[in-house]
């Protein structure tokens, strides 16, 4: 009787799961693990936000397998030492996991494939989190794209969707199954429960996650492209922290959306050039820049960018977490994502280009903010939107296309519901003034980027 473990990471789900698919036609038992090691993560261990929608999810994921007749086993790292030693324990031969694409999760990955082999040990990669592999879209030269742009393009005409598959009815436990931590001792969750006003807004699991994305195609697809910069309304999907954590497949979304596309009358190919499909594509050459370039989280992807004069003025950038800038629409932006671990995409941009450009504060300072507070902390998402909105990278903004933030909330939030709905001061003579006037402050970002076009 043949044993194999499935070695679950940002693939928390039942359905549409290459690496469990393959290691039930396998093997005769299944052991489901996963294996918390934030030391395995170099740099970037999932930030606080995250650790929570985590916790959520794994305990969400141990439901979905006790009722097929399983459970997740639950272990503490580091990684390699903790499978191997549940092998040895269970008597499997195969490993089967779902690639991540982070350049920790790469190195732990082929260190991990190495000690199989050597071994004796059977180990599948599969392909999982993206719609394709990294390097699968390439220009008629063979070269990779480094703007989004005719990437886009290629993609659509290079990667072929396939339909998501089902979850297994059942699944066998071995025998002799492991013990298992509790989910407590993974200690997840923070000391202080600020993290009670996530629980009020979010449901983790693969359950909820496709309760969203019916609800998304159902109610608010047909007005994305019109509505999705509007952050007073509900037209965003929301789907992104599911999409991290893996409770939905790329594939999963991508099929829905066209399923629903076609139920509304859209053809197939307006709904796959559609600004959605776009946004699932934008996640894809994330990855792919991820992949091609590692220190996209820590170094600017254009080097001159390295001697840009920052600030480090702690009292601004203290004023900018907590929503307290003086500004509406960015102080509105920060406390969202403050109660509720997410902000709309719109505001994100407006956020991040006034602490980059009207502060002059390091791109990697509100990096690393976002990595901590966000449920849908994406390295590779996160890394180059920071990119793109500082300009710092080939394909991005301008350096010198600086966001008023006052022009943006009267052209996308023109009443102001989103600003009062989380400012409710704003509008009341005790709201703080500015802490910068936002003229000067971007005329001091562009003399400092003119500084760059200098000899250092």
């Amino acid at each position: 009787m043949s044993t194999a473990l499935v070695w679950f990471r940002h693939d928390l789900r039942l359905a549409d799961n290459p690496a469990l698919r393959a290691a039930t036609a396998a093997a005769d038992h299944v052991v489901p693990v996963y294996v918390w090691s934030p030391e395995d993560e170099g740099a970037w261990a999932p930030g606080a936000a995250s650790r929570w929608w985590l916790h959520e999810s794994l305990r969400a994921l141990d439901a979905s397998l006790r009722e097929r007749g399983s459970q997740l086993i639950l272990a503490r790292g580091p990684t390699i030492e903790a499978l191997l030693d549940l092998a040895a324990g269970t008597g499997a031969t195969q490993l089967y996991w779902n690639r991540r694409y982070e350049p920790a999760a790469i190195a732990v990955e082929r260190a991990l494939e190495r000690r199989l082999k050597s071994d004796g040990l059977i180990g599948h990669g599969f392909h999982s989190s993206r719609l394709a592999a990294p390097d699968a879209v390439r220009s008629g030269s063979g070269t990779p794209y480094q703007v989004f742009t005719p990437y886009c393009r290629a993609f659509l005409e290079q990667v072929q969707i396939d339909a998501p598959e089902a979850s297994p009815r059942t699944l066998t436990a071995p025998k002799n199954s492991p013990r298992s931590l509790s989910l407590d001792a993974l200690q997840l969750l923070p000391r202080i429960p600020w993290h009670l006003t996530l629980a009020e807004h979010w449901q983790p699991g693969e359950a909820a996650a496709r309760k969203v994305l019916r609800r998304f195609v159902e109610q608010q697809l047909p007005q994305y492209a019109q509505q999705r910069d509007q952050p007073d309304l509900t037209t965003t999907s929301q789907l992104s922290p599911y999409l991290h954590h893996g409770e939905l497949s790329a594939r999963q979304v991508w099929t829905a959306v066209l399923k629903a596309g076609e139920r509304q009358g859209m053809k197939p190919q307006a709904v796959r050039t559609g600004k959605f499909c776009a946004e699932l594509i934008w996640r894809e050459f994330a990855t792919q820049q991820l992949v091609l370039h590692p220190s996209l989280p820590d170094r600017p992807r254009s080097p001159q960018f390295e001697r840009l004069p920052w600030r480090d003025d702690a009292r601004e950038f203290r004023a900018w977490t907590q929503g307290r800038t003086g500004i509406p629409i960015v102080d509105a932006g920060m406390r969202e994502l403050w109660h509720t671990g997410w902000m709309h995409n719109r505001v994100r941009m407006i956020t991040a280009s006034f602490l980059v450009k009207n502060l002059l504060q390091d791109w990697r300072t509100g990096e690393r903010w976002f990595w901590d507070t966000l449920v849908d902390a994406d390295l590779a998402s996160n890394a180059l939107n920071w990119q793109w909105v500082a300009g710092t990278s080939p394909d991005a903004a301008p350096w010198f296309r600086i966001f008023n933030p006052h022009t943006q909330a009267e052209k996308f939030d023109p009443d102001g519901i989103y600003q009062r709905r989380h400012v409710p001061e704003a509008a009341t003579p005790g709201y703080s003034a500015p802490i910068v006037d936002l003229k000067q402050s971007r005329q001091r970002a562009l003399d400092a980027f003119a500084g760059l076009r200098s000899p250092p």
